[in-house]
């Protein structure tokens, strides 16, 4: 039995001891005893992950935009005192942790156009759900540019 099978068969019991293993295998530079297909596997996996947060940090962000955009001064009329804290609080928390991950993470910044065309029409079913309003008052296209996205000082008109 070849080191690779003891390491697959690691891999499906005891994941940390299999992680440390390859550390060990790669640190000593025992490059032909690594389990690469699982290593593969699993740097595709963390990727994949990553861009899944930030898409899921961009879907909340976007639907509080457009809640902040077409329904704020509505709201404001309506109930005395609304001045929409909990959206702001959520709007300034989704753009830290997506400040944090893209320090931690700067190879996701060429991923951020692609990841607002993937949120996007998430953001408009759940600003949809939340609020009430008809999808036709939900702009087909996101509204807001990547710097306004990102800006943590802009807030809709």
């Amino acid at each position: 039995m070849s080191m690779n099978d003891n390491l697959s068969r690691l891999y499906e019991s005891d994941y940390s001891a299999w992680a440390n293993r390859n550390i060990e295998l790669l640190r000593s530079r025992r490059f032909a005893d690594v389990d690469l297909e699982h290593i593969i596997e699993e740097l595709e996996g963390m990727s994949k992950s990553d861009r899944n947060e930030l898409v899921s940090h961009l879907v909340i962000l976007l639907a509080h935009l457009l809640k902040w955009q077409l329904q704020l001064d509505q709201l404001k009329m309506q109930l005395p005192g609304f001045v929409g804290q909990s959206w702001r609080s959520t709007i300034i928390e989704q753009r830290v942790q997506m400040e944090r991950q893209l320090e931690d993470q700067p190879s996701l910044r060429s991923y951020l156009p692609a990841a607002v065309v993937k949120a996007y029409p998430y953001a408009v079913k759940l600003a949809r759900r939340e609020t009430g309003l008809p999808g036709s008052r939900f702009p087909v296209d996101c509204p807001f540019s990547l710097p306004q996205i990102l800006d943590p000082e802009f807030f809709p008109a």
